[in-house]
């Protein structure tokens, strides 16, 4: 998930997104809050039915960050229950520089800031958001994919502690 903010008084947009290796998942406009329940939505509601469509193998893995929320009772609880249709990687609570989902949102901040005009409102920022996130070259979350071998050996090697990446 990831907060944009037109400017320090215009108030602000926030979206969930995900991506797979083959495609660019949807952006998920988060009306509130991003909290246990709002967040139990997203997964029961939008990601669950995505990756049955997938993998319907059950052969997906999920990668979440390290919010407050995504540790809660009640969302573990929903991920044990539903564990048959995807993994979720375990994730050590020191390495939340390591989720690549990072590096798409510095893309499409960075394609907001060279807009010009620039957003003038939530709508246009909103529009710009999906926008950049819809131009993201596959090649790009291709490689992000393809790297995580190498970053979870280095976060192994590391023994959980900071890395590169």
């Amino acid at each position: 998930m990831h907060k944009y903010n037109p400017s320090s008084d215009g108030g602000s947009v926030m979206v969930w997104g995900m991506f797979f290796w083959h495609d660019l998942g949807p952006l998920i406009h988060v009306e509130q809050c991003l909290n246990s329940t709002t967040y139990l939505s997203i997964i029961a509601d939008q990601v669950h039915p995505i990756m049955l469509m997938a993998y319907p193998n059950g052969d997906g893995f999920l990668q979440q960050g390290n919010a407050p929320c995504h540790g809660t009772r009640i969302v573990q609880e929903w991920f044990q229950e539903d564990a048959g249709d995807f993994s979720l990687l375990k994730w050590p609570p020191q390495s939340p520089d390591l989720n690549p989902i990072e590096h798409l949102w510095d893309k499409v901040k960075r394609a907001i800031k060279q807009l010009v005009p620039q957003p003038s409102d939530l709508t246009e920022l909103d529009s710009a958001i999906h926008q950049s996130w819809c131009q993201i070259p596959r090649i790009t979350f291709q490689h992000l994919v393809e790297s995580m071998p190498r970053r979870i050996a280095t976060v192994m090697k590391a023994k959980g502690g900071p890395t590169k990446y």
